[in-house]
């Protein structure tokens, strides 16, 4: 067997790169659930918006930041 077929870099890197955005998505939901309510207030999302896009799982986000 071709080793080199099994270690793809355009597939690696492709995982790699939907891993890498899933951890920075977990990552920016934590910190918008760590806001501040006059945070919040400012930039127009309440307390309870907050919680349920901060519960989301990582993997779960609006069709249009899909590449």
């Amino acid at each position: 067997m071709d080793h080199a077929l099994s270690r793809s870099p355009v597939r690696r890197s492709g995982l790699l790169a939907r891993l890498r955005f899933q951890m920075t998505n977990a990552r920016h939901r934590r910190r918008l659930r760590d806001l501040g309510d006059h945070i919040l207030d400012d930039i127009g999302i309440d307390r309870a918006a907050a919680e349920r896009e901060a519960s989301r799982p990582a993997w779960d986000v609006p069709k249009g930041w899909r590449r």
